[in-house]
C-alpha cells in the first residue's frame, strides 16, 4: 500500500525555521515526482512546491519562494521541506503527496507560527 508519513511540525515564533519529513513507502520513490501543499484553517488546500523525479528541478508557489526549500532522499524515500523565515501565514496543516494525488496525502504534521 502506498504510504506517506508527515513530520516536524510544531509551534514557532515568526521568523523561525522548522524542517518537514515525508516519510513514503508501496511504491518507487525516486520515480515519481513528490509535492508538500497545505491547509490553513477554514481553507482550501494550497499548493507550496513540487520537485520533480528525473531532474529534481522544483518550483515554489510565489507565497513561499525563497524562503521555502524542497529536497528528497531518494534511498530514504523520504521528502523534506525547510522552511525559513515562517510568517503567520504559514499557519496550516501541512501534507505530501505524490505528485499531485490527494488521494495519497497521510495525516498531515501541524505547523503553527505565532508569538
Amino acid at each position: 500500500d502506498v504510504r506517506l508519513v508527515e513530520s516536524g511540525g510544531g509551534l514557532v515564533q515568526p521568523g523561525g525555521s522548522l524542517r518537514l519529513s515525508c516519510a513514503t513507502s508501496g511504491f518507487p520513490f525516486s520515480t515519481y515526482d513528490m509535492s508538500w501543499v497545505r491547509r490553513a484553517p477554514g481553507k482550501g488546500f494550497e499548493w507550496v512546491s513540487t520537485m520533480q523525479a528525473t531532474d529534481n528541478i522544483s518550483r515554489y508557489a510565489d507565497s513561499v519562494r525563497g524562503r521555502f526549500t524542497v529536497s528528497r532522499d531518494n534511498y530514504l524515500s523520504t521528502l523534506y521541506l525547510q522552511m525559513n523565515n515562517l510568517k503567520s501565514e504559514d499557519t496550516a496543516v501541512y501534507y505530501c503527496l505524490r505528485g499531485m494525488d490527494y488521494d495519497t496525502r497521510g495525516l498531515g504534521t501541524q505547523v503553527t507560527v505565532s508569538t
